[in-house]
């Protein structure tokens, strides 16, 4: 029987375009096989790694959180150095932190912050085409800033998630204290903010995809607010592709890093 070792947090960076998601697929490259795999090849034991949150296929993340129990110590220093050297160039481990053997990387989540980055001028990205999503039309930024005030606080998302039958029984009631909508002078890159406790399946791109729909003219405001009472999914804004989607942050009480 293994024993239980060491814990440590880790804190991960990865560009999603080639992973099928950060859960384990059976045949699909995904970033939790490439991490447990590096983890293996520095410990010389399989061990299960535990993440912060099931990153869908092509979404990215510069703060994801993962535990992992370990059967040795190393100084926390030096352990993203040696995981980094096992990982492909598309994964990174920016920092690694003992933690309790108690801590949970996704239970003990306080919350998540996300970015959408919209790429919103008539000529396609180049270099960043991997992390953003074209939009070529111009967006009335200042539209989807007024739209972006209704998402915050404790509401019904049901018109916001791409929910199948069986997440039914999953509560929609979520609580967002922090939407918002930038874009600096001279960028060509709109930022859509979204910070929360939790989220349903497909909740940050269709909220972003909704503000979309509003900043194109093809929605009002007001139809904004409509959504939480006819928690009707058709009436919400499109799914926004993955690529435009980075889990920047993860919160804890107290913070881990």
């Amino acid at each position: 029987m293994k024993k239980p070792g060491m814990r440590i947090a880790l804190l991960v960076e990865y560009d999603g375009t080639d992973f099928s998601g950060f859960q384990i697929q059976k045949s699909d490259r995904s970033v939790q096989s490439v991490l447990e795999e590096a983890v293996f090849a520095v410990y010389g034991e399989r061990r299960r790694i535990y993440g912060c949150s099931r990153t869908d296929a092509g979404v990215h993340a510069r703060g994801h959180v993962s535990h992992v129990d370990v059967p040795f110590a190393i100084p926390e220093d030096r352990i993203p150095a040696a995981l980094n050297t096992k990982l492909p160039e598309d994964v990174c481990v920016r920092s690694a932190k003992n933690v309790h053997s108690s801590f949970h990387a996704r239970f003990d989540a306080a919350g998540k912050r996300y970015v959408y980055r919209i790429y919103n001028t008539g000529i396609r990205p180049c270099l960043e085409r991997r992390i953003v999503t074209h939009v070529p039309g111009k967006l009335d930024t200042d539209r989807m800033r007024e739209a972006a005030m209704l998402l915050v606080g404790t509401k019904d998302f049901t018109a916001f998630s791409a929910r199948s039958e069986k997440d039914r029984t999953v509560s929609p009631i979520r609580t967002m204290r922090r939407v918002e909508v930038k874009k600096d002078l001279g960028s060509d890159t709109v930022e859509i903010t979204v910070e929360g406790e939790s989220f349903l399946y497909n909740m940050v791109r269709i909220m972003a995809g909704t503000l979309v729909y509003v900043g194109q003219g093809k929605i009002d405001v007001s139809d904004v607010a409509a959504l939480f009472e006819s928690r009707d999914r058709r009436k919400a804004g499109k799914t926004m592709p993955a690529s435009g989607l980075t889990l920047e942050d993860v919160r804890y009480d107290p913070p881990i890093f």
